[in-house]
């Protein structure tokens, strides 16, 4: 089942391939944009670029999911598949898979570009890229229980950020500070054992969580 459900994901998704663009491009922007509002100064760049892309990374992908749910909220998809008897929690795991294969997993690929730009060591570039590998998985998946509480709301972009960014702190604190370690030329393998385990819990509890709101929402 869900490999079936996945196809049609990509298949959706191949159906809208421009909007593939959109997070990349703002992951792009706003990361060349904070030399020109901060300063320039190559030490300074080096200090805050692992919060920069991780901060970027975080938004880049919360600005893909609207597409993802809403498009099947509004044309009644949604509702099919529940009433065919599919696991809300498998759709939900699918529509999460595909919005990190898609949308983050070319963050990660640009991420190493912009750390040069923003003078990262040649230490982090390794820790910086694996960190996002464990973080943005549960990136996408604590997203997806608040797309699933507010896929019925008309103006639901402010309600989704309000309920989803408060639980991504953690996720970013111990990303930006596994890059950080590796700058200094410290240990970061606590920081991602830390992702990690993160990673286990979401993984193992998100999906079914962002199931029954999803279902909930539906039914309203």
């Amino acid at each position: 089942m869900i490999l079936t459900l996945l196809k049609r994901e990509i298949r959706l998704i191949n159906r809208k391939r421009s909007e593939l663009l959109n997070p990349i491009v703002f992951f792009i922007l706003v990361t060349v944009l904070f030399p020109f509002g901060v300063s320039p100064e190559p030490a300074l760049l080096q200090q805050i670029a692992p919060g920069v892309i991780w901060v970027c990374a975080l938004l880049s992908v919360l600005l893909s999911l609207d597409s993802l749910y809403r498009d099947d909220f509004d044309d009644g998809s949604l509702v099919q598949l529940l009433m065919a008897g599919v696991a809300p929690g498998l759709i939900v795991l699918a529509k999460s898979m595909c919005n990190w294969l898609f949308t983050a997993i070319p963050l990660i690929i640009v991420s190493p570009l912009i750390g040069i730009m923003l003078n990262l060591s040649d230490s982090a570039f390794w820790a910086m890229v694996v960190s996002l590998l464990l973080g943005t998985p549960s990136v996408c998946l604590i997203a997806a229980i608040g797309m699933s509480l507010t896929v019925g709301l008309r103006k639901g972009g402010i309600l989704l950020a309000l309920l989803v960014l408060p639980l991504y702190v953690p996720i970013l604190i111990f990303g930006a500070m596994a890059v950080n370690a590796a700058t200094m030329g410290q240990s970061y393998s606590g920081q991602l054992l830390f992702l990690a385990a993160i990673l286990v819990f979401t993984v193992s509890m998100a999906p079914w969580a962002a199931g029954a709101a999803l279902k909930i929402s539906v039914s309203e």
